[in-house]
This record gives C-alpha cells, sequence and structure tokens, in this order.
C-alpha cells in the first residue's frame, strides 16, 4: 500500500507540470493588460510600463513561467494584483466556504442518486422505474443559474422562508446546496440504475437466488456491493467537480467561496489568483482520484492495490 501510494504521488508530479504551463500560457493569453489595470486608467505609457517591469511582465514568458515554477516550489503563491493580498490568504479564506457548500451539496446528492437508482434498478419497468428515470432526466436537462433563479424566486422573494444570497446560517446553505446537487443526484441516480442493471445479470446473483437467499440479501450484499465500485469512482468525480466548478452557482447567490474569486481575478486579469486556483483545482482532482482507487479495496477486498 506505501508503495502504491509513493508511485501514484510520484505520478503527479509531471501531470501538474504539465497543468502549470497550460494555465500559465492561457493566463497570459486573456485579452487586456493587467499592468494597465494596476496603473489606472488615467496613468501614462511610461507609468503602465513601470509597473510592467515592477511585476515582471515585461520578460519573455519562458523566463516568467521559469520563475512561477520556483515560487511554487518554495510554497510562495504571489500577491493578488487587486487586492495585494497573499495569494495564500485569499484562498484560505474563500476556500471553507466552497468546502462546506460542496460537501453539504454531495451528502444529499449522492444519497439521494444512489436510493433512485437501487430502487429504479429493483423495480425497473415498472412505474416507479419510469418516475424516477424521469426525474433524473429533467435534473440533468435544468441549468444551474436557471434552477437557482427559480429557488430565489420561490424561496427567497414570495415564500421568504430562505435568504437570497449571503454566508452565514445553515438557511443559507439550502438553496445554493440543493442547486449545486441537483445535476448530481441525477447523474447518480442513472449510473446507480446502470451499474445495479448490469450486475443483476451476474451469474453469482442467479446462484444466490438458486440457493435461495431471501431478495433482500440478495439485493443488498451481492448486488449492490459489487454495484458501488463504479459509483465510488463518479462520486469522487463529481466531488472534484462540484468542488472546482461551483463558479456558476456561487455567483447566482453571492457565495463568497472559490468559484466567485476566480471569476472576478478573471475580470481584474489577476495571475496570480488565477494560476493557483486552478492549479489548486487541479492538485484535488489528482487527490480525489487517488483517494478512489484506496476506497476501491475497502468496497471489494478482492482488488488489490499494485
Amino acid at each position: 500500500m506505501f508503495e502504491y501510494l509513493i508511485r501514484r504521488l510520484a505520478g503527479t508530479i509531471p501531470v501538474l507540470l504539465a497543468v502549470s504551463a497550460i494555465v500559465f500560457l492561457f493566463v497570459h493569453l486573456l485579452p487586456g493588460d493587467p499592468a494597465r489595470l494596476v496603473a489606472g486608467p488615467d496613468a501614462s505609457l511610461q507609468d503602465i510600463a513601470a509597473v510592467r517591469v515592477e511585476m515582471g511582465l515585461d520578460r519573455p514568458l519562458p523566463v516568467q513561467y521559469l520563475h512561477y515554477l520556483g515560487e511554487i516550489a518554495r510554497l510562495h503563491l504571489g500577491r493578488s494584483i487587486k487586492t495585494h493580498q497573499t495569494v495564500a490568504e485569499l484562498i484560505g479564506e474563500r476556500f471553507m466556504p466552497t468546502l462546506l457548500l460542496t460537501v453539504f451539496a454531495m451528502l444529499w446528492s449522492v444519497t439521494a442518486g444512489v436510493a433512485i437508482g437501487v430502487l429504479s434498478g429493483v423495480k425497473r419497468g415498472r412505474w416507479i422505474d419510469q418516475a424516477a428515470m424521469v426525474v433524473a432526466i429533467s435534473g440533468v436537462s435544468f441549468p444551474g443559474f436557471w434552477l437557482g433563479l427559480l429557488l430565489i424566486d420561490l424561496f427567497s422573494v414570495r415564500l421568504r422562508w430562505l435568504p437570497t444570497s449571503g454566508y452565514g446560517s445553515w438557511q443559507h446553505f439550502v438553496l445554493p446546496a440543493f442547486t449545486l446537487g441537483v445535476t448530481v443526484a441525477a447523474v447518480m441516480a442513472r449510473f446507480t440504475r446502470s451499474a445495479f442493471v448490469e450486475v443483476t445479470a451476474e451469474d453469482y446473483v442467479r446462484t444466490a437466488r438458486a440457493k435461495g437467499v431471501p431478495e433482500r440479501g440478495v439485493v443488498w450484499t451481492h448486488t449492490l456491493r459489487n454495484a458501488l465500485i463504479p459509483v465510488i469512482t463518479l462520486t469522487g468525480l463529481q466531488f472534484g467537480f462540484l468542488l472546482g466548478g461551483a463558479i456558476v452557482v456561487e455567483t447566482v447567490f453571492a457565495w463568497p467561496g472559490l468559484g466567485r474569486l476566480l471569476v472576478d481575478s478573471v475580470a481584474y486579469r489577476d495571475y496570480p489568483v488565477i494560476q493557483a486556483e486552478i492549479m489548486l483545482f487541479s492538485f484535488e482532482f489528482v487527490l480525489i482520484n487517488l483517494i478512489v482507487d484506496l476506497l476501491y479495496g475497502l468496497v471489494n477486498p478482492e482488488i488489490r492495490l499494485r
């Protein structure tokens, strides 16, 4: 197990280097000049040029990239062009709201999605199965921003049950967590049903039924446990997606998280913040994939990590 972890962690280094190069080039291809934004609208060309020299933007891109890698190696992410705070402080302030929102969204969506998927698999072909799949397809079809605005109009403006935006009490989590998790719940329901139906057709399930094992035992012991293996993979990918991609929901609900910070940073051409956030999201995906692989061995002891 320890050797496997070392190999996987070592394998993340070239992945993160490739991501850093792509992100660096992408950020510098964005239209606009951050030096002009820092200098102000009334700055002269000489002032803008001085700011560019101070920010290191006058150097060739390869030199800037090597300097960027050196700063990352020293765990120094730079300072925000907009706020002049260290990037680490900015991300630290915004990370916990995004993490909590993602966790709440994943808890309800995975629970509901797996339950609906198992119910559809057990009752496949019946009206319950058809109704559940209609709900799942509808959940995938709703755009997040549109659903969020509908929920705000209904529960905040008309009924006045929940706040429209902000961060603080548990009431602030309800609407954004539901909006963020709807698509995940729908995908989980469809994927769980598909995996459940596929495992049900296996020989060992038919053998268990032929031996007289009660249907509840067949479902929970023989079928669900094996059907959960691909579901775990999907759960990990969806968690990484929500943690790094809650941009639309955070914008709609004015949520003070990483997604909204990324949108503001792109608008201001805040290079250090953009690069640090995307690198953080990439590392999260790598780490989540590693955790998913380790969970395989817990769900099915026959799987050996090598």
